[in-house]
């Protein structure tokens, strides 16, 4: 079977199921996406692994396995999506050591977590993304505007009951831009991910 790799669209949040996220992959040479419904921590954790401009001051569980790795001179070379069972994605790392590979099982979203950490390409065989992706509509002038209203609807089929809601503790939207930014700085810092991704989320929305 056909190997096609994946570049990561983005994170999409929804906004009647809240802390429900889906993670949303883009085939390279070709208008499908693939979504997967992950949890809270790992979209936190894809987050922060894109925003480069995010450090957090301790690393995190898919850093701590990065520096691990390193220290044992471990390499993840790829990350494969191979398998979809009632809605379940699988994946596995490609691992090399002293040019011996190994191949290790891991949920996809640490797979990825892990594949942003090791700049590693990520795949899925062609069969999976006949059944599971989904094509763009590739109007230039509202795809934008079409992929957002997309992605939540997207979002309120795949997270209905799958995950349980998690309302944000503050309401942020009588903060100005520049305040947003401040309280995702200070969140970030005292490790408060999931009000650092409700932030994140309000500061997209107006930018």
């Amino acid at each position: 079977m056909s190997l096609v790799r994946l570049n990561i669209k983005g994170i999409s949040y929804s906004q009647t199921q809240n802390g429900a996220y889906a993670l949303i992959l883009n085939e390279v040479d070709g208008d499908r996406k693939l979504p997967i419904v992950i949890g809270a921590f790992e979209a936190q954790s894809i987050a922060i692994a894109l925003e480069k401009e995010i450090s957090p001051p301790r690393p995190l569980t898919h850093d701590l396995f990065k520096n691990f790795a390193d220290r044992f001179d471990i390499v993840v070379k790829q990350v494969i999506i191979h398998k979809l069972v009632d809605g379940v994605f699988y994946s596995s790392l490609i691992c090399e050591r002293d040019k011996i590979e190994e191949i290790i099982d891991a949920r996809t979203s640490d797979a990825i977590a892990l594949a942003l950490r090791f700049q590693a390409p990520i795949f899925t065989y062609k069969n999976i993304l006949d059944k599971a992706g989904i094509y763009l509509k590739v109007n230039p002038k509202k795809e934008d505007e079409e992929d957002e209203t997309q992605d939540s609807i997207l979002m309120d089929e795949l997270v209905a009951n799958e995950l349980e809601p998690n309302e944000p503790s503050e309401n942020f939207k009588g903060k100005t831009l520049e305040e947003l930014k401040t309280l995702l700085e200070e969140a970030v810092t005292n490790e408060d991910y999931e009000k650092a991704a409700h932030i994140r989320d309000e500061i997209s929305k107006r930018e």
